[in-house]
């Protein structure tokens, strides 16, 4: 049974720093890309950055690069999402998934982690 569980979420002033982390377990977790993905009050769940098997090559939404970093560890089978200088506009519920072949995520959601940028 495949399970993403995120935290390090919570409440962060403009121009702060937050890690979050997910914790995957119920596959080979060095065989995916895997991925973060945001859903801000009212709006879609959009991609937010993946990251391939090997850690060699990462992609980004325009919206958070320079500003976010995506890593993994495999012996661990945890995908963090550093961010960096965030923005109100970085309020969200933040989910991790992994991806198939063509960048699709694969699983169902977890419950996510909260990030609230606010002064």
């Amino acid at each position: 049974q495949v399970q993403l569980v995120e935290s390090g979420g919570g409440l962060v002033q403009p121009g702060g720093s937050l890690r979050l982390s997910c914790v995957a377990s119920g596959f080979t977790f060095s065989n995916y890309a895997m991925s973060w993905y945001r859903q801000a009050p009212g709006k879609e769940r959009e991609f937010v950055a993946r990251v391939n098997w090997n850690e060699r090559t990462t992609y980004y939404v325009d919206s958070v690069k320079g500003r976010f970093t995506i890593s993994r560890d495999n012996a661990k089978n945890t995908v963090n999402l550093q961010m960096n200088n965030v923005k109100p506009e970085d309020t969200a519920v933040y989910y991790c998934n992994r991806l198939d072949r063509q960048g699709n995520p694969l699983d169902a959601w977890g419950q996510g982690t909260l990030v609230t940028v606010s002064s």
